[in-house]
């Protein structure tokens, strides 16, 4: 298969072959161009592509024939152009749930289709996303633990820094690039890595909205995508994004809905606790990758560097963009969440739920030497939570790994994958 030539293992190899193995239907959700097909493509004998007119035109005169034709595996690409396969792959599995049978792929939810969708019980799901420098770095030891588990049950023990520790420009320039496999993998310049990501943000305010029929403006839509870009990995208020945006509550509500379905907004949910008091209820906005975010928002290298809000931004979006694959693979799964205290004043870039009421606190900092001061909220949160405060961190853009404080450490980003 043409496309095994290349192939480039990911994280998420690994667990699609348990979920393979297991169940008669995968399906495997995450942004347009993650490399969802090609990670598919290894577990299949055949590939059938649905953004094809004259395949999706079978596929839609008579799915339960066209099914019967197809091979086993069959890859069924981009089903969200012909959503008659979803019930048509619900009868064979209920006839025949023989596992790895069907494996899905698209770039739109499931739930969008609510009228054919009938995959509840019998199609499982897996999320992928853009590239992280654990798959660049070919650092994929399947027995090596995640980072969040090394963190809970290790502290530092477990974590290593490389030789050669990355500068703030190096992280700037990572999240620059972004981790879509036609970027990072290619030694492109700035100038056709942002025409790439241009003409993505095209397709996706064009194409792929019209297709949904849910953005009638792309002159709007745009310029929404671009307040989000300014405001990534940031607690803006809803009417602070949409009067920036020039559109109301309710065009703003439906953009947010849009690219959530599209998977290019990810939204951290504000951590509630009976335990803390006046914890905000606003969502923490990030855009999936960090160098779409920056195209959208006209962002490059010097400009990014020479504002530390802007720094500060990429490096929480880099390093959060670092945890959502090893989070798909984990088991039990851990929840993202952010807190912040109502007026400001106790905030934690990440609490991640770990389990059996126990948590991680994350701050990120583009520093090369935090102190005290960087982890104050953590030390708070550690002490509200006590023994459930399983350990924290203040990541930074340094060299050096050290304790800050009981069950709270200073831990470089590149240990993250290191």
């Amino acid at each position: 298969m043409s496309l095994a030539a290349t192939y480039r293992p990911r994280m998420a190899d690994r667990y699609l072959a348990e979920l393979c193995a297991d169940f008669p239907a995968v399906m495997i959700t995450g942004p347009r161009a993650a490399g969802k097909t090609t990670t598919a493509a290894q577990q299949v004998e055949q590939i059938v592509a649905l953004d094809q007119p004259g395949v999706a035109a079978a596929y839609r005169a008579d799915p339960d024939a066209a099914l019967r034709r197809a091979g086993r595996p069959v890859l069924l690409d981009e089903w969200q152009e012909v959503p008659e396969v979803l019930p048509a792959v619900k009868r064979v599995v209920d006839r025949d749930g023989t596992a790895g049978q069907f494996i899905l792929a698209g770039s739109v939810r499931a739930e969008l289709f609510n009228e054919t969708w009938a995959g509840t019980g019998r199609i499982v799901r897996m999320s992928m996303y853009p590239l992280v420098e654990r798959e660049l770095r070919g650092i994929l030891d399947p027995e090596r633990p995640a980072f969040l588990a090394r963190l809970a049950t290790s502290g530092t023990d477990e974590l290593v820094v490389p030789p050669k520790a990355p500068a703030i420009d190096d992280y700037v320039a990572m999240a620059l690039r972004g981790g879509f496999p036609e970027v990072a993998y290619r030694d492109r310049s700035d100038r056709a890595r942002t025409t790439w990501l241009t003409s993505y943000l095209d397709d996706l305010v064009t194409r792929d909205a019209a297709a949904l029929d849910t953005a009638k403006d792309p002159v709007k839509l745009r310029r929404y995508l671009s307040v989000l870009a300014l405001n990534n990995a940031g607690t803006p208020s809803d009417a602070t994004l949409y009067r920036a945006a020039d559109v109301n509550a309710k065009t703003a509500a439906g953009y947010d809905h849009l690219l959530r379905s599209l998977y290019v907004l990810d939204v951290v949910p504000a951590w509630t606790s009976n335990r803390l008091s006046r914890l905000i209820k606003q969502g923490k906005r990030y855009m999936v990758d960090s160098g779409l975010a920056a195209a959208a928002a006209g962002l490059d290298g010097p400009t990014v560097l020479g504002d530390p809000d802007l720094v500060g931004r990429c490096f929480d979006a880099l390093a959060t963009a670092q945890l959502r694959p090893e989070i798909v693979m984990s088991q039990p799964r851990p929840a993202l969440h952010h807190l912040r205290v109502e007026g400001g004043r106790r905030e934690v870039d990440l609490v991640v739920e770990i389990g059996a009421s126990r948590v991680i606190g994350l701050e990120f900092k583009a520093g090369s030497a935090p102190g005290g001061d960087d982890a104050k909220h953590l030390f708070w949160l550690r002490d509200e939570l006590g023994k459930d405060f399983a350990a924290g961190a203040v990541v930074h853009s340094g060299s050096a790994i050290y304790k800050l404080g009981e069950r709270v450490h200073a831990i470089p980003l590149c240990a993250i994958w290191s």
